[in-house]
C-alpha cells in the first residue's frame, strides 16, 4: 500500500510517500479501506513536533471514512461504510494518511451515505468537535446570542449552521474583511473584524454580552472572549489555531470573570453517540446543512495539502483521498 509517512519533526517536506505492506487486523482491530480523510490543527502540531508522546517515524491522521477491509470477529462485513477517528489514531499507532489502516474497533463505526467520498472524509472530527462544543459543552439553547470566534475556520463555519438551525443569533469573526461576506452566506447575523480585541464591540451591540461564545483562536483571545459574555453565560475553548497551549502567569480570579463560566471540549476525552453522527449525515444529505471542503488533494499531494493548511488561506475542510 502507498503511504506518507513522517520519519521526523517539521515542514511539510518531510512527509515522505512510500510503499509498505498492508498491515493486519488483530483481536479488536478492523482493517481499513481508506477513502478519504480530513486534515487536522492537531495534525500540523504533531508533523511540528509539538506533541511530546507522537514517537517517529509516524504515519499522522486522527480521522477517516472508508470500507472494512477485514473484521477477525465478524461484526463488520467485507466493505461496510465506516467512519473511524481520535483515540490516539495517529499518535500512538499509525493513522489515515494511507491506502490501508489498522485501527481498534472502539474508534470504528459504520454508517450509511449517498454522498461521495471526498465530501464524507471531511465529516467525522469536523461533526464530534463541532456538536460536542455546541450541545455537551456550551449547551446551547434556542434564543440564545452565540459568539463564534474563529469563524472561517472549518468548524466555525459548521458551529454557526448548526447553531442557526437550533434557533441562535450567531455573531462571527473573521481577521480579514473580504471573508466577511462568506460569514454571511453562511448564516451570521453579524460580522465583526476580529483585531483581538472585541469586548466593547459587543457590548456596544449587545449591552450584557452574548449568552455563549466558542473560542476557537485560543490563548491570545481568550481572555476578551471572557468579557464578551453576559454574566452567568459560558466560554468553551475548543480551536488553537494560534499554535499556543498555555497562559502565561495565570491567575483564575483576575482572568475569569465573576460568575462566568470557562470549559473546554476535547473531541479525544469526549465522544459523540455515532447515531448523532448518522443523523447529521442525514442532514447533510437533505441540504439542511454544507460543509465547506476547501480542496482536494491525492495522498501523493500531501506536501500541498499540508502547505495550504499551514498558509492558513483554505476557507474549509481540506480532503485528502488516497
Amino acid at each position: 500500500m502507498k503511504a506518507a509517512v513522517l520519519y521526523k519533526p517539521g515542514g511539510p517536506e518531510n512527509f515522505v510517500v512510500e510503499e509498505r505492506p498492508v498491515p493486519a487486523a488483530g483481536a479488536g482491530q478492523v482493517l481499513i479501506k481508506v477513502k478519504a480523510f480530513g486534515l487536522n490543527r492537531s495534525e500540523l502540531m504533531t508533523r511540528k513536533g509539538f506533541s511530546p508522546n507522537v514517537k517517529f517515524p509516524r504515519i499522522l491522521g486522527i480521522e477517516c471514512v472508508g470500507e472494512v477491509e477485514v473484521d477477525p470477529s465478524g461484526e463488520f462485513i467485507k466493505g461496510q461504510p465506516v467512519a473511524a477517528l481520535m483515540g490516539e489514531m495517529g499518535r500512538l499507532y499509525d493513522g489515515s494518511y494511507a491506502e490501508y489502516t489498522v485501527l481498534p474497533k472502539s474508534i470504528v463505526f459504520p454508517f450509511t451515505s449517498r454522498l461521495p467520498w471526498e465530501q464524507l472524509g471531511a465529516f467525522p472530527e469536523m461533526f464530534q468537535t463541532t456538536y460536542g462544543s455546541l450541545y455537551l459543552a456550551l449547551k446551547i439553547a434556542h434564543g440564545e446570542k452565540l459568539l463564534v470566534r474563529g469563524g472561517t475556520s472549518s468548524i466555525g463555519m459548521l458551529a454557526t449552521q448548526l447553531a442557526k438551525n437550533s434557533g441562535l443569533t450567531v455573531i462571527a469573526t473573521t481577521r480579514s474583511a473580504v471573508k466577511e461576506d462568506i460569514l454571511r452566506k453562511n448564516g451570521a447575523d453579524e460580522v465583526l473584524i476580529d483585531d483581538g480585541k472585541l469586548a466593547d464591540a459587543i457590548h456596544a451591540k449587545f449591552p450584557e454580552g452574548v449568552d455563549k461564545v466558542l473560542e476557537l483562536v485560543g490563548i491570545p483571545t481568550l481572555r476578551d472572549s471572557l468579557q464578551c459574555v453576559k454574566p452567568g453565560g459560558t466560554v468553551c475553548m475548543t480551536g488553537m489555531l494560534s499554535e499556543q497551549w498555555s497562559v502565561k502567569d495565570f491567575s483564575p480570579m483576575e482572568f475569569i470573570p465573576s460568575t462566568v463560566n470557562l470549559t473546554v471540549y476535547d473531541s479525544g476525552g469526549t465522544k459523540v453517540d455515532s447515531r448523532h453522527f448518522q443523523n447529521f449525515i442525514d442532514d447533510a444529505e437533505a441540504g439542511k446543512i454544507s460543509l465547506n471542503v476547501s480542496r482536494v488533494f491525492t495522498l501523493d499531494q500531501i506536501r500541498e495539502a499540508h502547505q495550504l493548511m499551514d498558509s492558513n488561506t483554505a476557507t474549509g475542510k481540506i480532503v485528502v483521498v488516497p
